[in-house]
């Protein structure tokens, strides 16, 4: 089972925060919708400044971590 320093490990050439682009390669490579979905339903922690999605990556950390991308992994294309 991978854990917080195995995410923390793949993700340290990222900034501490993140934008939607960032984003959706961390979570290999998801489309703009489903990631603008994925903050919409606030399953990721975020601000929404200036009309700019802003993710702090302990955050998407906590998300692949968490029970909605385990069970929402699989019906994605690419899982990491």
């Amino acid at each position: 089972m991978r854990d917080k320093q195995y995410y923390r490990e793949r993700f340290k050439d990222y900034p501490d925060v993140v934008t939607l682009e960032q984003f959706r390669e961390m979570l290999g490579g998801i489309g703009d919708g489903t990631a603008r979905k994925l903050m919409r339903a606030d399953r990721v922690k975020h601000f929404y400044i200036r009309d700019t999605y802003m993710i702090p990556k302990e955050y998407v950390i906590e998300y692949v971590l968490g029970e909605h991308y385990a069970e929402y992994k699989y019906d994605l294309k690419v899982q990491i």
